[in-house]
């Protein structure tokens, strides 16, 4: 039996800010319970739903140094749909509203909860092989591992894994700071392990140490080592590319499927989808507004509205987007200016474009089943599972050819009749535009194309479980 922790900020259904959360709250569920022993450790935040916190039990409590100082640590522990869940309590450290906030605030949460994260383990009774370590916030575990915790037998030969979801975020503070909240030794601030432009960087300490390191696509593990994508730490990826795995996130078609989805107006599968998804589309246009016609070429766009997600793009094109017979379906919120520019471009084009700046689970699954395209222009994207749903509902997406993206949505060939959707290379509005127009294109006077490439879409396998299967890989090398 393989024994495997699974260290963590967020996890559905408890927490969640992105896709991180869906990663930690569904994998586990997805290995071979008699070869698996797969448990999470996260924190109890005070802002957790009470529908879960009044089914948590306590367990035990004691105090640990941290720095110069002690601090309690409490778990509460629940069982969610087989899997063990351990909470790590601290009132101090875990209450308020939002689970992060002020940077240097977050940077003291996270070095607690990283040490605390392994020092409940012999108190639990638990001795995982591996702790598997997610993000910046859990990125002092392998180090804490191999330096703090290294002479005590009962951590001796656990190995731990370093998974980055989005390089982009670091958790960077003054050297002293980190010191004096981690309580490491100063021998550890130096350029080869944890020290970066003069400031100390929690991420980087995870991945000098881990064993393995893993990231959510192959492409995106390939562009982290190039200046470009790297934030920085593209040398030191290029140094471990040995120890670098890519492994695409996948998404639960429990929830994400058409042919069982309630929050949708009308069920659609491979035999109906010609008939059933344009029902979709009519009570979306209802729902938002929009003039109800079945032929319109109707877009989406479901994300945070951010720089990463190539929406300056889309402001220097939206004018020409926004043709007869086009609609543009928006769902997001995110940067001010970006949510003002969808407001902008909605008092210009009320009959084409409705902005819904807010988020709604609800409004997300019907614009998946009611669009006929996806837009994902991203800057950058490690994996992103925007694009994985709407292949799913046959909603073809269109994505600029980075990350996850790349590897997800093969882009369509008219020659020999493949692809599951459209891409474009180079960050460039005018290529941006280029393919929209060319999808618009297939969309209008290649119907047949259009729907042979739509049931290619729906066939595609991004469940977890295919992801699940090179975890289990991993795992076994280590």
């Amino acid at each position: 039996m393989k024994k495997i922790a699974y260290i963590a900020s967020e996890c559905v259904p408890f927490i969640k800010t992105g896709g991180l959360a869906d990663v930690v709250g569904t994998l586990p569920k997805k290995f071979n319970r008699n070869e698996y022993d797969v448990r999470i450790i996260m924190p109890n935040y005070m802002c957790l739903p009470e529908k879960y916190k009044s089914k948590m039990k306590y367990l035990t409590h004691f105090h640990m140094d941290i720095g110069w100082r002690q601090q309690y640590v409490g778990v509460m522990y629940m069982e969610y749909e087989g899997v063990p869940v351990y909470f790590i309590d601290n009132e101090y450290y875990f209450n308020g509203f939002n689970i992060y906030g002020d940077v240097k605030w977050d940077i003291e949460k996270y070095c607690y909860f990283c040490k605390a994260a392994l020092s409940i383990l012999p108190s639990i009774g638990f001795r995982p092989d591996i702790v598997h370590c997610h993000d910046w916030q859990a990125g002092l575990v392998p180090v804490y591992l191999k330096t703090l915790f290294a002479s005590n037998p009962f951590y001796q030969g656990i190995k731990s894994v370093m998974t980055i979801h989005n390089l982009q975020f670091q958790g960077k503070w003054d050297i002293k700071t980190v010191q004096e909240y981690s309580g490491l030794p100063g021998d550890l601030f130096t350029p080869d392990k944890l020290e970066m432009n003069k400031d100390a960087s929690m991420l980087k300490g995870g991945l000098v140490y881990a064993d393995k390191i893993t990231t959510v696509s192959n492409t995106y593990a390939h562009e982290i080592q190039t200046p470009y994508y790297g934030e920085g730490l593209d040398g030191l990826l290029q140094a471990r590319w040995q120890s670098l795995w890519g492994i695409v996130n996948g998404i639960d078609y429990d929830i994400f499927n058409p042919a069982k989805d309630e929050k949708i107006a009308c069920k659609y599968n491979l035999r109906n989808y010609k008939k059933n998804k344009v029902k979709n589309k009519l009570a979306l246009q209802k729902e938002l507004g929009l003039p109800e016609d079945e032929n319109a070429y109707v877009m989406g766009i479901v994300s945070r509205l951010t720089d990463q997600k190539g929406l300056d793009l889309i402001d220097h094109i939206m004018n020409d987007i926004m043709t007869d017979g086009t609609q543009l379906v928006v769902l997001g919120t995110g940067d001010r200016r970006y949510e003002e520019m969808f407001k902008y471009y909605q008092g210009f084009h009320p009959a084409k474009l409705s902005a819904n700046i807010y988020f709604s689970d609800e409004l997300s699954h019907k614009i998946y089943a009611g669009c006929d395209s996806i837009l994902v222009p991203s800057r950058f994207e490690p994996c992103g599972l925007t694009q994985l749903m709407a292949l799913k509902y046959g909603s073809l997406p269109i994505v600029r050819e980075t990350g996850g993206l790349k590897d997800t949505v093969q882009p369509y060939n008219e020659y020999d009749g493949t692809g599951t959707g459209f891409s474009f290379a180079n960050y460039d509005a005018r290529e941006l535009l280029n393919t929209i127009n060319y999808s618009k294109q297939i969309y209008f006077d290649k119907k047949d194309d259009w729907y042979a490439m739509m049931k290619r879409a729906m066939e595609q396998d991004y469940s977890w479980d295919q992801s699940a299967k090179i975890y289990e890989e991993l795992y076994s090398q280590l």
